[in-house]
């Protein structure tokens, strides 16, 4: 049952002129209509619970795949700064070889 449908029975239900029924209907009648609105409000109620819990576990989802994403990014910026620091090393220890090699050849 729509959401419309369901607040337009109360707005219904709860005016002054429909507010009871009539004491000429049967005791079985009321029930019966008792019945009737309870269900439909139990299924209103469950559709609304479980609109929200499907909405909170595609939020989660989403913060998940944010935080997921937001590792990548980090792991990426520290692989960055590693490579960068083996690269400085590398050319650092390049440089020694070759001034070392220098040296040599100058003097002998």
């Amino acid at each position: 049952m729509p959401l419309w449908v369901f607040l337009f029975m109360i707005l219904t239900l709860s005016s002054g002129s429909h507010c009871s029924l009539p004491p000429s209907l049967p005791l079985r009648m009321r029930r019966y209509a008792d019945a009737i609105f309870t269900n439909s409000y139990r299924k209103v109620l469950g559709q609304l619970s479980t609109r929200k819990l499907l909405q909170d576990i595609m939020s989660r989802q989403q913060g998940e795949r944010n935080q997921e994403q937001g590792a990548r990014v980090r792991l990426g910026r520290q692989v960055d700064g590693v490579w960068a620091e083996q690269k400085q090393m590398a050319l650092e220890s390049v440089l020694v070889a070759l001034l070392q090699k220098h040296s040599r050849n100058s003097q002998g």
